[in-house]
């Protein structure tokens, strides 16, 4: 197993392990997490904006900023920090990363067999179901082996 496969799979077991652990995590909440933790704590806007050294009529900004996705995650980090509180960000796959990569083999396999089935068709060899499968499977499978640069190339 060469260094690079070892590596990705290191990758794929992080990001797995923490879609596991973060898969209950509750939805943003309507207000948007600022607002809430800082009502939660009782915290003023205005004492929240004393403690990041801004003007108050930047912390309503920055709470709706949040809700838009405009804010940056640096604000974000900041307004956290000076709540007392640790902002986290992820990325989370939908699925498994594994699955994710299969979903995309398979894909591209199917495409690649349905245009040599054209072709073979016109010269009246074409697979019938079960090799067709047996053929997207197989591509499949060198796909994800070889993971070519063109592999999430649509």
């Amino acid at each position: 197993m060469s260094i690079k496969t070892i590596v990705s799979q290191q990758y794929r077991d992080k990001i797995n392990q923490s879609a596991k652990t973060l898969a209950d995590f509750p939805e943003i909440p309507p207000e948007g997490w600022l607002k809430t933790v800082r009502k939660a704590l009782r915290m003023s806007g205005a004492a929240l904006a004393s403690r990041l050294g801004v003007t108050k009529a930047r912390i309503p900004k920055a709470e709706k900023d949040e809700l838009s996705g405009s804010l940056t995650l640096k604000t974000i980090q900041n307004m956290a920090e000076a709540m007392n509180c640790k902002f986290v960000y992820a990325v989370i796959p939908n699925d498994s990363v594994d699955s994710i990569i299969r979903q995309q083999a398979l894909e591209k396999a199917k495409q690649q067999v349905e245009a040599a089935a054209i072709h073979m068709a016109l010269e009246a060899q074409s697979l019938n179901n079960e090799q067709t499968k047996f053929e997207i499977e197989r591509i499949a499978n060198d796909l994800i082996q070889r993971m070519p640069p063109t592999f999430w190339r649509d």
